[in-house]
């Protein structure tokens, strides 16, 4: 049996596309997967060792202490194959290769170049520098690493020199349970916009609660907010807006529990700000409104307009006109039987295409090639 050992300091131990979907999917073949992440205790759960790493408050202590912990944790595993989620990590991950022989899989979630222009916390006027060097960091060291995995086809364009596939973040079928009836409102008495994620300033929070004040007030329309606010000012911010008595704002939430919402939702909400690393972004929470049955209002980036154009499932707006957000709100309530029809063509897109059962043999087809060499 091979052992693999996945490799995480920033997100936690239940990540959905490190646990649920990636590990899991490992595990249910018979490998040996371990992983090392942020997490209170050492054990084992659904066939996957889980290692634990402290929590850090600090940038810079995760970067000086739980990173070299983590790289001493992986070498104590003697794995086959290391597959690692963080930029952060690219160079432990290079001395892994180093030291160990083994085979090491990089897991690129965002491109990182576009989103280091986006951090807040690093200063406006070198931000384009660091950018520069970090990609040139990324592509000159991953040129070592066995496999690239990306999550989106823009990510991999990044990594054009290099063994690259791209495993796409769509939901898992096996555990969705919704109800087929498409009502439209659910409850009869109020429409119900739903965001979940990080609600955070660039993915358009504060737009999407101020849409809230332009739609006709006989609709009674009322956002589900469900995420973990990243920056206490914003969060303070948005909630002294006038339209947050319209909020019903629940936090961070499980999966099942995030379901339920769902499942009581009428409209899915997902207007990110054109920030560089969004517009070619591909979030999962479109897919998983799209699974969930509710027409979508989304951002008019190019690549989010072909997807909800060419299935029919949603309407895409300015995120950054909040008005505009508003009209897109009452046509999806003036035009019932087609916003029920866009429903149903998401839920039929994502259980014919846009599903985890598809991507998952590609994660299976790698493996395979790595422990066959």
């Amino acid at each position: 049996m091979k052992k693999i050992c996945i490799l995480t300091s920033v997100h936690s131990a239940f990540d959905v596309r490190i646990f649920h979907k990636e590990a899991k999917t490992l595990a249910e073949e018979n490998y040996e997967v371990v992983l090392i992440a942020q997490h209170p205790k050492d054990e084992i759960i659904n066939k996957i060792k889980i290692i634990a790493l402290p929590k850090q408050k600090s940038r810079w202590k995760k970067i000086f202490k739980t990173d070299f912990l983590l790289y001493k944790k992986a070498l104590q595993q003697k794995a086959d194959i290391y597959h690692f989620h963080d930029p952060e990590l690219i160079l432990w991950a290079l001395k892994l290769k180093n030291k160990t022989g083994a085979k090491i899989i990089y897991d690129a979630h965002e491109d990182v170049p576009k989103d280091i222009l986006s951090k807040s916390w690093i200063p406006k006027f070198i931000r384009f520098t660091v950018a520069k060097l970090f990609d040139m960091l990324e592509k000159t060291v991953s040129k070592k690493f066995d496999y690239i995995v990306t999550a989106t086809p823009g990510i991999k364009d990044n990594f054009k020199k290099h063994r690259v596939i791209d495993i796409k973040n769509y939901p898992i079928v096996k555990i969705l349970k919704f109800s087929e009836n498409f009502l439209f409102p659910k409850n009869g008495k109020y429409y119900n916009m739903i965001y979940a994620g990080g609600p955070w300033k660039i993915r358009g929070i504060k737009e999407t609660i101020q849409s809230l004040k332009f739609v006709k007030a006989q609709y009674g329309v009322r956002l589900t907010l469900i995420g973990k606010f990243s920056e206490k000012e914003f969060e303070k911010e948005v909630k002294n807006l006038e339209e947050w008595n319209k909020v019903d704002f629940w936090g961070w939430l499980p999966p099942e529990e995030l379901n339920k919402h769902l499942l009581m939702a009428d409209i899915g909400v997902v207007c990110f700000l054109p920030e560089p690393n969004h517009i070619s972004a591909m979030p999962n929470k479109i897919f998983e409104y799209m699974a969930a049955g509710l027409p979508i209002i989304a951002s008019d980036f190019p690549l989010w307009k072909k997807i909800i154009e060419e299935n029919n499932c949603g309407i895409c707006v300015n995120p950054l006109n909040p008005k505009e957000i508003a009209e897109a709100v009452e046509y999806l309530i003036e035009h019932p039987d087609e916003t029920k029809q866009m429903g149903k063509n998401g839920r039929k897109a994502v259980l014919e295409k846009y599903n985890w059962e598809n991507e998952s043999k590609k994660l299976l087809m790698i493996y395979e090639k790595l422990c066959a060499e």
